[in-house]
């Protein structure tokens, strides 16, 4: 692992204007280092360097914190656990569901969650539309997984009323929002900005609409 990488976090986490404690800078970091070592093998990202795993992962996944809602949280298809992971660390106080139907990335999701002690989290293997939870969700996430109606279609049963679906975008996504279902809408779109971003990044805040 490069040695600045730590470094490199504080002046991320700074940029976010967020605080975490160095137990979880500690798991942030033992999160890229699972993530180069089982990348090797099982290519769950193109990204491969440390350093460019910090930027366009972690500080990425911690960017969507301040828009997230209530304590009970899925992340669907969460893929390699983004931003579910790295979320998860930084709020020890809120329950997460990492749902992939991949079963090699949930396996990599599982091993993370122990060697992390991420006892806040649990991974489901399933597609995001057979998912039949016990209890609904508080905040839907998705990163880069579909179109905005797509996500919608899959995701809608997993909201509890007065949920929130946000979906982190790489591009302003105002092409998707005619498809959208009239049953939802779009409340707002946030531009996300941190340390060492090269590139634009969104995220779109949907809710149904009588909410």
């Amino acid at each position: 692992m490069p040695k600045d990488l730590n470094a490199q976090l504080q002046q991320g986490l700074a940029s976010l204007n967020l605080q975490l404690g160095q137990a979880q800078q500690s798991q942030l970091l033992a999160f890229i280092a699972l993530l180069v070592k089982w990348n090797r093998v099982y290519n769950l990202t193109a990204v491969r360097d440390a350093r460019e795993m910090l930027t366009r992962h972690i500080l990425d996944s911690l960017s969507i914190l301040p828009y997230l809602q209530g304590e009970r949280i899925i992340d669907v298809g969460a893929g390699a656990g983004l931003p579910g992971i790295p979320l998860a660390i930084a709020k020890p106080e809120y329950r997460f569901v990492l749902l992939d139907s991949n079963r090699k990335k949930t396996r990599f999701m599982q091993q993370a969650k122990t060697e992390l002690h991420l006892d806040n989290a649990e991974v489901v293997c399933s597609r995001a539309e057979d998912y039949r939870p016990d209890d609904p969700f508080d905040s839907v996430i998705s990163r880069a997984l579909a179109s905005l109606s797509q996500i919608v279609s899959w995701s809608a049963h997993l909201c509890r009323d007065n949920a929130v679906i946000l979906a982190m975008k790489g591009t302003f996504p105002d092409a998707e929002f005619a498809d959208l279902s009239k049953s939802f809408e779009i409340k707002a779109v946030h531009k996300l900005n941190y340390w060492g971003l090269d590139a634009d990044r969104y995220l779109v805040e949907i809710r149904a609409a009588n909410s």
